[in-house]
């Protein structure tokens, strides 16, 4: 909706406009700067990294026992005589989480389907790179701690924090090339799959078989039912809630649900847009009884790809809400001097450091060159080596799935092994996010991106702008 300067005098309103674009000072003031900031590409990651910090003061403030407090609030939810029992921070991490997964997963399923991914050449480049991205620096800490009681930690320097890596990449708007920006997207994913892997068979002892039976059979339903093309939505929404209860109680990081969720999502349209679009014109022809309203309202939605509509629904909440909430409830790591000092000797807070930081620059970039020379994979368009070896540095950011792993590897052994661990994981993360975001800064182009459009995008503009015009049409006064 295009709105003057003066959004109060537009001839569109009936009687008085809505309080946002009203004259009231807080809706001038507060409300319309509010929403055109969210509109800002870096806003997502300005407000992140003030969560981070904010989070960080907290935990090493003279308040910083309420810090624990408040995220370790049990939350309890019962359905019958089932229930589900976790601390508050674990039902952010496990299931607002699953949220963002879920988009993130709609968009990569639009890339597969029609972006950059659409190529095998482009795919097996992240899915490759996030190979060597986890073996160096698995490597490097194994060199560190062979023999020692550290060793078991070899995990923890293999994961990227999606969210964190993400956050950074959003800092820089439109600089960054849109298929830059699924590399690291595909890369994380792909890392996260394989960390997840290496919990569960390295550092899990209580898998439920049951639990992930279950979970393959939702997932095959849910495939099923697109295989059969239902497009009822609340059929999926049950089959998605389903299916994270059953990964949650299986002892499988729940936010996995979200991704196959959003990988199993239509993105091309149940509609013809062009056809859509005449049945629309002729609706509005003579103005719109309440049924035909909801039949244009239907074409609308149905002329539109799925994933790149229900992505659009949920950026906003995904970015402002889900993602500060993640970085307040983890980013908390509490720091002493004598814990600092023991760590800085510490060959555990070294693997990890070095890991993280050289290994998965390294790893990424190493192989990225190797496959792309081969010919097997291509790099991203419009992506050069030195942004491409930033974007490697940023993935060095590990924390929240780095930091689980520490205490999953270290927790039957010197208790001084995981705090060890911790302040490596969080140096390096801070370390890597620094140089990352300073060599992105160096190395992306200093003019915004225009990429070529998405088809399914451009799709779902022209056939959602035309059909909505239709409706203005209709409905005018």
């Amino acid at each position: 909706m295009r709105l003057p300067e003066e959004p109060w005098k537009s001839d569109i309103w009936r009687s008085r406009p809505a309080f946002l674009y009203s004259r009231r000072p807080i809706a001038r003031y507060v409300g319309r700067p509010a929403a055109e900031f969210l509109k800002i590409e870096p806003a997502a990651g300005v407000v992140l990294v003030v969560c981070a910090v904010l989070a960080m003061l907290w935990a090493n403030s003279p308040w910083a026992a309420s810090y624990d407090a408040v995220w370790g609030l049990d939350v309890t939810f019962r359905f019958g005589g089932f229930e589900l029992h976790h601390t508050l921070r674990d039902w952010i991490n496990d299931g607002l989480m699953a949220v963002f997964f879920f988009v993130v997963g709609l968009e990569i399923k639009s890339e597969i389907v029609s972006g950059e991914l659409s190529s095998p050449r482009n795919a097996v480049t992240p899915i490759a790179a996030a190979a060597g991205g986890m073996a160096v620096p698995a490597l490097i800490y194994t060199a560190l701690n062979a023999g020692g009681a550290g060793a078991h930690g070899w995990g923890i320097p293999m994961a990227t924090d999606i969210a964190f890596a993400v956050g950074v990449l959003a800092l820089f708007g439109s600089r960054i090339p849109s298929p830059a920006r699924i590399f690291l997207l595909t890369l994380a994913i792909v890392d996260d799959l394989g960390a997840i892997a290496v919990i569960a068979v390295f550092y899990t002892d209580d898998l439920s078989p049951q639990w992930l039976i279950a979970a393959a059979a939702l997932t095959a339903l849910a495939v099923l039912m697109r295989l059969l093309n239902v497009w009822y939505a609340p059929v999926y929404l049950v089959i998605g809630v389903l299916l994270w209860v059953a990964m949650l109680e299986s002892g499988v990081h729940a936010t996995i649900a979200g991704v196959i969720m959003g990988l199993i999502i239509a993105a091309r349209p149940l509609l013809d847009p062009a056809v859509a679009h005449d049945e629309a014109q002729e609706l509005a022809k003579d103005g719109l009884t309440l049924e035909e309203t909801e039949r244009l309202v239907k074409l609308t939605r149905d002329a539109q790809p799925p994933a790149a509509r229900i992505q659009h629904q949920n950026h906003r909440f995904s970015s402002f809400l889900v993602l500060p909430l993640f970085a307040l409830a983890n980013a908390g790591v509490p720091l002493s001097p004598e814990l600092v000092a023991a760590a800085a000797g510490s060959a555990v807070t070294l693997g990890i450091v070095l890991g993280l930081v050289i290994g998965k620059t390294v790893g990424i970039t190493l192989t990225t060159w190797v496959v792309v020379k081969l010919g097997v994979g291509r790099m991203p368009r419009g992506t050069s080596w030195p942004l491409l070896a930033a974007i490697a540095a940023v993935a060095g950011i590990g924390f929240t799935v780095a930091l689980f792993i520490t205490e999953l590897a270290f927790r039957e052994g010197d208790p001084v092994l995981t705090e060890e661990g911790k302040i490596g994981v969080l140096a390096a993360s801070i370390v890597a996010a620094l140089i990352g975001g300073l060599a992105v800064h160096l190395a992306a182009p200093r003019t915004p991106q225009d990429d070529d459009p998405d088809p399914v995008m451009e799709d779902a503009a022209e056939s959602g702008l035309g059909l909505l015009d239709c409706f203005s049409r209709a409905t005018r006064p």
